[in-house]
């Protein structure tokens, strides 16, 4: 414990060199700049200033500065004394900030060969958003995929569900998607917003620099240097939210930086985030059957309830399903989010040569919608770093570990309580005894007698006859009992899906990058090669993947190279041209070629046109591979060789079968879900005619990887040094698009046999998801125009519209699901100021976008149009080094949804103080 204090006294509390020099950095009014960037001319020495406008350097003059900020001229300052006041000059310079993550190079963004979008640390403290991540909406090409209050799943460019494959997050360039699931969980080891430096935007295909899963899109957040960015910086968020289904509720946010560079060798941070707040409460209980949305419909099965899946055919009484238990019953509904993480920066030389430990860390409650929904309790994600790097090349290797924690399926859940109660079968004997007794005997009509049937099933207490329940069945358990409360204990702490709904998961993803950039070494072109390396290790014990045997591994690697070269007068045309090879142990290797143009037009040459061209490709997630789960009414079963020999159930067989003679169980596996199935749709059809020319057979191939071939044109513009424009437009074509379909297997006899027609016939059938390729080409479009402007002083309007659009016969297909999810127009605006007079700043942002279909294996349905309006108001107080903010998201707005089958979207207030920001 001592070595420990030891420790803390020295990261947190360092002395000053007696040497420095204090300086400000002010505006043409003579206003602080805060934020602005200061660095030793000829050095690695640099900070940043306050919210006065202050800084200190630790070095004895004379000695030069470079000073820059964000909206303003940079300028370069020699220091004599002790003391120095630099003046800025306003600029426009949105388009001219230094991105690195487009060609993995420092450029322009003016000459970015492809599209990017960038949120720097300035925009981060003027989010109208309750949280930084929450504002990356408000970028053009983004659009948000909202399952949970606390999980935001991005989406560019379409093809994307909650969980978006397609999409790759990197933070301090460690890939953030998680091993088990192969997608990001929004901000759960993200950043905390006191230490985020810039986050840089590919919204198209990546897969030539950044491999397999940067597909549609790419976001990478960096945090700020402890060598540059020192101090202690933290804040406070309280707010309401208010949502029809959940009514008003607390939200607390809280954040806190430590910072501190011991030496100019030696440099450490801390941060940590915690989040607590009340769910968006899912509450869709329209009918997924056909009938009525409520009771009265003897087969309702609502959206939001679970439990009612369960359903059988009662002779003489009909279809009819089990009464189930709304998901507001399923969990707790509290958010909870905690994430930190620790590093240490090493420069053991005088230049910029660093070795950086780092490790990072998130747990907590949200809720995640899948083929169920799936309430994530105490789940913690955790990665580790070593990274050794300069400005010419890195060296990083990094681990990422899961732990599922107490999470379950609700779905399985509702199911498994009512099944402690009575077995499907005792309640459906129930029901059917009642019903067929209350029409006989008490005259009952159809709608009474269900209503009375049910009533006994659920209750156990039938007035007028004296009805016993089958088997000492007990009555349902209602909410908020204790027997309620002990049943779900029950169930959510077994994993066994039978009888339980809880899901296991410690998988890992080990992973390494080398990238060099022979800049300083070869002159007549920029020339850079790099390369990674992963392997996946599953480990869920057989509740998610067909791993009860011990963690399934496979691994996979890529190499790249990029030239880029300047040419004509003045360097006006750049060229970028890169390829990368990359070979998974369950495929072929495949080439990722890019190759991009700028040509940069005008007398200062602030007219830039883009043209590129690149592949992509994704290869199948570690569930398309290795799943093996059933979900009672189907099971998935992954398509990688190994696991359809892997996956095994054993399933009984009808009466009627073995009064034909057949076994009183058979045994499937995964073979039998690809290789002797029916399509779901002509099984359909034979069930209506009783022809069995009808049946075709499902001819599925294994999957491969889905490969994208993306053009996209643009161009940028700063016009008379105050208006930013930005329009491009994209084309892709995509091949082997990864697909599910749901087949149906016969327990008994091979596809075509007069066996499998009484399979079928007798209800002895299996219904599988299983996954492929389509094999039909599908396109998509679109195309997007940006432009801001300062209308008065520094009053910024800004304004931005993107066309999305795909196309695809689905004739070609019937089966094939799309999954587009992306509204065909989304407009944008923004208006704001963060110097509107003394120490007051405000910022508004407005989004509207038209309906669209959603499609997911969860449910399918319209996400109606809907406008959003976000502001917030903030005063500085400099003396104090902290700012106070007011704001709220979906301010005058209504309840609306983004994902068919989760909570809608309330209005969330908020105030916050930040002290040092």
């Amino acid at each position: 414990m001592r070595v420990y204090l030891l420790i803390l006294s020295l990261f947190f509390c360092g002395m000053m060199s007696a040497q420095s020099v204090s300086g400000t950095v002010k505006d043409s009014n003579g206003l602080p700049i805060p934020g602005a960037n200061i660095k030793v001319t000829g050095e690695e020495t640099a900070t940043v200033s306050d919210d006065s406008g202050n800084f200190t350097i630790n070095k004895k003059p004379p000695f030069s500065i470079e000073v820059s900020s964000i909206g303003f001229a940079s300028k370069t300052v020699n220091v004599t004394g002790s003391t120095v006041t630099v003046s800025l000059a306003d600029e426009e310079t949105k388009l001219n900030e230094i991105v690195v993550s487009a060609s993995r190079t420092p450029e322009r963004v003016l000459e970015s060969p492809v599209t990017i979008e960038r949120m720097s640390a300035a925009d981060v403290k003027a989010t109208s958003s309750p949280t930084f991540y929450d504002g990356l909406e408000n970028l053009k090409e983004v659009h948000f995929n909202t399952s949970s209050l606390s999980f935001k799943s991005i989406n560019t460019r379409g093809f994307a569900t909650v969980a978006n494959t397609r999409f790759m997050q990197l933070v301090d360039g460690m890939d953030n998607s998680s091993p088990a699931l192969n997608f990001v969980l929004g901000n759960l080891v993200g950043l905390n917003e006191l230490d985020v430096a810039s986050v840089e935007l590919l919204p198209g295909a990546s897969s030539a620099l950044y491999g397999a899963n940067a597909f549609n899109g790419i976001l990478f957040m960096n945090s700020k240097s402890p060598f540059t960015n020192e101090g202690v910086s933290t804040y406070f968020k309280y707010g309401k939210t208010y949502q029809d289904a959940a009514g008003t509720n607390d939200y607390y946010d809280f954040g806190l930086r430590m910072a501190k560079a011991f030496t100019p060798h030696f440099a450490g941070k801390a941060n940590i985030n915690i989040i607590r707040a009340t769910e968006w409460i899912a509450a869709d209980y329209n009918s997924t059957t056909s009938g009525g949305n409520d009771r009265t419909n003897p087969n309702y099965d609502g959206l939001n309830i679970y439990g009612d899946e369960v359903t059988t055919f009662i002779p003489n009484v009909g279809q009819v399903s089990r009464t189930g238990y709304a998901e507001r019953f399923l969990n707790d509904n509290d958010i909870k989010s905690v994430k930190a993480d620790f590093s240490a920066h090493i420069k053991p030389w005088a230049n910029d040569f660093e070795i950086i430990a780092q490790y990072k860390v998130g747990f907590g409650n949200t809720i995640y919608q899948g083929a169920n929904r799936y309430a994530l309790k105490n789940f913690l994600m955790q990665q580790g770093k070593i990274e050794v790097k300069n400005r010419n090349f890195f060296v990083r290797a990094y681990v990422t570990d899961e732990d599922a924690g107490d999470s379950y399926d609700m779905r399985f859940a509702a199911w498994n309580i009512n099944r402690l109660a009575k077995t499907n079968t005792q309640w459906f004997t129930d029901y059917a005894t009642a019903y067929q007794l209350s029409s006989a005997v008490l005259g009952l009509d159809a709608q009474s007698a269900a209503n009375y049937s049910r009533t006994f099933a659920d209750t156990n207490v039938s007035p007028g006859l004296p009805l016993v329940p089958t088997g000492g069945g007990l009555p349902q358990f209602q909410p908020g009992t204790a027997a309620f409360n002990n049943a779900l204990e029950t169930v959510t702490n077994d994993p066994n899906l039978t009888t339980g709904a809880k899901f296991k998961d410690n998988s890992r993803i080990y992973h390494s990058d080398v990238n060099y950039n022979f800049k300083e070494v070869i002159k007549f072109a920029e020339i850079m090669i790099g390369g990674s390396a992963r392997q996946y290790e599953l480990n869920s014990e057989g509740t998610i993947f067909t791993d009860t045997d011990g963690p399934i591994r496979y691994e996979e690697f890529g190499i790249y190279t990029q030239v880029t070269k300047k040419f004509l007068k003045d360097e006006r045309l750049k060229f970028t041209g890169s390829v990368r090879y990359d070979k998974a142990k369950l495929f072929d290797g495949f080439v990722s070629p890019r190759v991009a143009f700028v040509y940069s037009a005008g007398k200062d040459k602030v007219h830039n046109f883009r043209a590129s061209y690149q592949t992509g490709f994704r290869n199948p997630t570690t569930q398309d591979l290795y799943i093996g789960l059933d979900l009672g009414p189907f099971a998935l079963i992954g398509s990688a060789s190994d696991n359809l020999t892997r996956y095994v159930e054993t399933l009984p067989t009808s009466v009627a079968a073995q009064a034909q003679g057949f076994p009183a169980e058979v045994t499937l596996t995964g073979e039998d879900a690809y290789n002797n199935a029916y399509t779901l749709r002509s099984v359909t059809a034979f069930a209506a005619s009783g022809n069995p020319a009808d049946l075709q057979k499902a001819n599925i191939s294994l999957i491969k990887p889905e490969r994208v071939q993306a053009f996209e044109v643009g161009y940028r513009s700063v016009v008379n040094k105050d208006l930013s424009v930005d329009i491009s437009g994209y084309y892709n074509i995509y091949n082997d698009f990864n697909n599910f379909t749901r087949v149906i297997t016969p327990y008994y006899g091979t596809v075509g046999s007069v066996e499998s027609f009484q399979a079928l016939a007798n209800g002895d059938r299996r219904v599988y998801q299983v996954y492929t390729n389509t094999e039909s080409q599908i396109t998509s479009l679109g195309f997007g125009a940006g432009i801001s402007k300062k209308v008065y002083k520094d009053f910024e309007l800004g304004v931005n519209y993107n066309y999305a659009e795909f196309q695809f016969d689905q004739e070609e297909d019937p089966d094939f699901v799309a999954g587009f999810n992306t509204p065909k127009h989304r407009l944008k605006g923004s208006f704001g100021n963060p110097k509107a007079f003394k120490n007051f700043g405000f910022n508004i942002n407005v989004r509207w976008n038209s309906e669209y279909i959603w499609q997911s294996s969860f449910a399918t349905g319209v996400v109606p149009e809907n406008t959003v309006l976000d502001a917030q108001i903030n005063y500085a107080i400099p003396k104090l080094k902290t700012v106070l903010k007011v704001g709220a998201a979906n301010l005058f707005g209504e309840d609306y949804i983004q994902v068919v089958g989760a909570g809608q979207i309330g209005q969330q207030w908020f105030a916050s103080i930040t002290i040092n920001p």
